[in-house]
């Protein structure tokens, strides 16, 4: 049991160490020897779990779909509108890629063209959008002129191009930042009865 928890514990560490290394050298530059030395493993360690560094990325990639879950499982709370689920889920995705470094780098695995992604982040983000604003429709949470679809287009795209464009400055993924995507969007899509209870900064 004992030599079980060590080894589990290894893992999760080479996990991150690999997540650290993808992040900050990008997957094709990223070594493996990089890698197990901020883990604190030997070489042999590594490859007693990952037989290869397209292993570990599929790990990293794993890990921050499990991230990206607990992210989007948020529930809405009684009286709230999809909508406002939506904001505050986008707010707390920007926050959890800030400082998550794990879903961060997975993200960034699912772009990477050098190697078929086995967890598509960007797809998972994008279906649990779509769902969202399908039900945010059928509440009648939308202007009579707006279709569900035309929304997940914007989102989708605003918040993907959020985080592509925070590797190279992490000011995209401030409350800021998105808040004044919301405040944009919001008065065309959103009956005007329905914007004043909405808060562009999350709740």
């Amino acid at each position: 049991m004992v030599k079980q928890e060590r080894a589990a514990r290894t893992r999760e560490t080479l996990i991150r160490s690999a997540a650290e290394v993808f992040d900050r050298d990008g997957f094709c530059s990223a070594s493996l020897t990089a890698i197990s030395s901020i883990a604190g493993v030997s070489n042999g360690a590594l490859y007693f779990h990952f037989a290869s560094k397209s292993a570990l990325a599929d790990a990293v990639e794993a890990a921050a779909l499990t991230r990206l879950l607990a992210v989007t499982r948020a529930e809405l709370p009684a009286g709230a509108s999809h909508v406002q689920l939506l904001i505050d889920v986008t707010h707390h995705l920007a926050d959890a890629l800030r400082g998550d470094v794990v879903l961060r780098a997975g993200f960034a695995l699912s772009g990477e063209l050098s190697r078929p992604a086995r967890v598509v982040l960007r797809d998972h983000w994008r279906c649990w959008v779509e769902e969202a604003l399908e039900r945010a429709e059928m509440e009648g949470e939308f202007r009579t002129e707006v279709a569900a679809q035309d929304v997940v287009t914007a989102v989708v795209a605003a918040t993907v191009g959020f985080e592509v464009l925070s590797m190279q400055d992490a000011m995209w993924l401030s409350a800021t930042a998105v808040s004044r995507f919301w405040r944009l969007l919001l008065p065309t899509v959103v009956p005007a009865a329905l914007l004043v209870d909405l808060e562009v900064g999350g709740t």
